[in-house]
């Protein structure tokens, strides 16, 4: 049985097969399928983001389909960016690094500590079934260095409770076994083998 992962991220594709590797699917990529199509996510939740890429996707490849909405919610910027997280910096100047100087910037003249937390919602698509949704948080406080070498977009920002380093500093294994994606991706595993069993 195929599940196709929802993402052109390579960063969350690797998290994503490394988390789903010790299942019997066979884990396919919209490149893969040369499925490529640009969905706007105009869902003002990340449940509804989430649910709008993993019904779009499997719809136009028949396979149950994967995907997953993530944000950084940052108290002392009321959220923010949150929703908007992978798209805080916006045209030809956009990358991880500019938004990641855009939230630093921001909290410059903000109190310390900067409390936030990474959330993710990972939506199961599969034909003729209800769409299913599982969630992510991990805590933590943002530092005004980056930190790590590993990750990607606000990975190397936020020291997680409990672990005292950043994602980013994290080997993949040590990683899936903290980050948000990692929380919500466990708990739909369970659905998955479901689905797996009634093939």
């Amino acid at each position: 049985m195929k599940l196709l992962i929802a993402t052109t991220n390579q960063g969350k594709r690797a998290e994503l097969v490394a988390l789903l590797s010790g299942l019997t699917f066979e884990i396919v990529t919209p490149a893969d399928l040369n499925l490529l199509m640009d969905i706007d996510e105009t869902g003002d939740t990340y449940e509804k983001n989430a649910i709008l890429k993993a019904e779009t996707y499997c719809h136009a490849s028949g396979l149950t389909t994967l995907a997953d909405d993530t944000g950084l919610e940052v108290d002392a910027l009321d959220g923010r960016p949150g929703l908007h997280s992978a798209r805080y910096v916006d045209g030809p100047e956009a990358s991880d690094a500019a938004r990641r100087a855009k939230l630093l910037g921001e909290l410059a003249s903000k109190p310390r500590p900067w409390t936030a937390h990474f959330h993710c919602s990972v939506a199961v698509a599969h034909p003729g079934v209800e769409t299913k949704v599982f969630e992510g948080n991990v805590y933590g406080e943002i530092q005004t260095e980056e930190r790590g070498e590993f990750g990607f977009g606000y990975d190397c920002l936020m020291v997680l409770d409990g672990a005292g380093k950043t994602l980013a500093e994290m080997q993949m294994d040590e990683k899936n076994r903290y980050s948000h994606r990692a929380l919500a991706v466990q708990a739909a595993i369970p659905y998955l083998i479901e689905l797996a069993g009634k093939a």
